[in-house]
């Protein structure tokens, strides 16, 4: 890099810098959290936003797909699809229409660990709106019609993901990595399992998953505390209590490596995934570990392994190397794709990378420009109604209380440089990873 190329990018850094301060300083004073408890004891986190007539309502219950009955495997998704083809008296075609015409929003996701819903309606139509995600909630239709449509288009996607050069490295690595457990196996199911559930298995599936035990709440937008109360109960008020029949699963643990496995495909590039355990969100080092974590394979571009493995050898457009905190387990995984004729050249400067990373740890400097970026970074996920509610609930799920999003820039800059190197050593295991290839990789056996 030319002096001149120097000079730019350090002032382009900066700039970038003191935007991103400034920006998160007068985040700290943007929003308050309420805390708001319904007359039926429901209980949901809101941010009141009046100059927009929008409510956005974020929820989830618990257990997620990781706890799909064997054989049933893929029901929670297929309930997602579910969801809104028909609900009481209502047929598909009838609930879609009445949604059409109040314009309001409505999705549910199936995670390892979560079952989500999100929800946006206009101010003026909240009531009628309101009424009809609690019928999808509370009494959901799984009609023949609906479906066998709605499975067609879960078949194709499971088909798709079989083709899918990622979506192969990852299923591969997750099922070395959590053998015989329910986090490695595909969260849309199989083919077989698909084609095989029933109305009744998805009768029985929302009877599992949607009890108010498990129930989080997050609401942004045109309503105050004393009007949301009354509506969390006309929402959620006829979610049952409590269902008996949930077995809890216990913890997960990670294999460690080294471990490598390629599974071969004809194509001009190789998707390598790698990684091994991590930590749980829950301990008390997460924070340091994070910054840890995004200075060596987060940041997009500035991290060391694409500094090392794009900037300067031309391996790779890209490559991530980061945490991913689950409810039972925690990993630590990344994912590269590069030609085949450099996939061995590649996984070794990654390994050799961590390594040293896991010996010396950072420097002062690196360290510095991380935490600026993610203290002036931070406000960026509150950038919207559905935004702030989507962080809200996170926030409930990882239980880290209503005074988090005031405290958390100050715990990341309240991090040394020696307890970034500490993760770095206590995490960091290049030479015990489990590695997933898919292509054909010269010098990878």
């Amino acid at each position: 890099m030319r002096t001149s190329d120097r000079r730019l990018s350090f002032i382009g850094r900066f700039v970038l810098a003191i935007c991103l301060l400034g920006l998160a300083s007068s985040f700290a004073h943007a929003f308050t959290i309420q805390e708001v408890t319904s007359p039926g004891g429901l209980k949901a986190w809101l941010v009141e936003e009046r100059a927009i007539p929008l409510i956005t309502i974020n929820f989830s219950f618990r257990p997620g797909n990781a706890e799909d009955p064997a054989g049933q495997e893929g029901v929670s998704e297929f309930l997602t699809g579910m969801m809104d083809e028909g609900a009481g008296a209502m047929l598909a075609d009838e609930f879609q229409r009445k949604r059409e015409a109040l314009a309001f929003r409505m999705s549910f996701d199936s995670g390892a660990d979560f079952f989500e819903g999100s929800f946006q309606t206009l101010s003026h139509n909240r009531h009628e709106s309101f009424d009809l995600l609690r019928m999808a909630i509370t009494e959901p239709r799984f009609d023949p019609e609906p479906l066998e449509r709605v499975r067609k288009q879960f078949l194709l996607n499971i088909k798709e993901d079989l083709q899918n050069p990622q979506s192969i490295a990852w299923q591969a690595w997750a099922t070395k990595s959590l053998p015989n457990d329910p986090y490695a196996r595909p969260s849309s199911g199989t083919e077989a399992s698909m084609s095989a559930i029933t109305a009744v298995d998805l009768h029985a599936a929302h009877r599992r998953i949607f009890n108010r035990n498990t129930l989080q709440v997050a609401v942004v937008g045109d309503i105050t505390g004393a009007e949301l109360g009354p509506l969390l109960d006309l929402i959620f008020g006829g979610v049952p209590e409590k269902w008996p029949d949930r077995k809890v699963l216990p913890p997960a643990r990670a294999e460690m490596g080294p471990a490598v496995t390629v599974i071969d495909r004809d194509m001009p590039q190789s998707v390598i995934v790698f990684g091994h355990e991590g930590l749980l969100r829950s301990d008390p080092d997460f924070i340091p570990a994070y910054v840890m974590s995004e200075i060596l394979g987060g940041g997009g571009l500035t991290s060391r392994l694409a500094q090392e493995l794009r900037e300067k050898r031309g391996l790779t457009y890209g490559v991530s190397f980061g945490l991913s905190p689950m409810q039972r387990v925690g990993l630590y995984a990344g994912v590269l794709q590069t030609k085949n004729e450099s996939a061995g050249e590649a996984l070794e400067a990654a390994k050799s990378v961590i390594a040293r990373y896991a010996a010396e740890g950072p420097t002062q400097v690196e360290l510095d420009e991380a935490k600026t970026y993610l203290i002036g970074s931070y406000p960026l996920r509150f950038s919207s109604n559905a935004a702030i509610a989507g962080q809200l609930l996170a926030l409930q799920q990882q239980e880290l209380g209503v005074d988090y999003v005031k405290k958390r820039n100050s715990l990341v800059e309240a991090v040394t440089l020696e307890q970034v190197r500490e993760q770095a050593r206590r995490l960091l295991h290049p030479d015990r990873m489990i590695v997933s290839v898919v292509g054909r990789p010269k010098a990878i056996k």
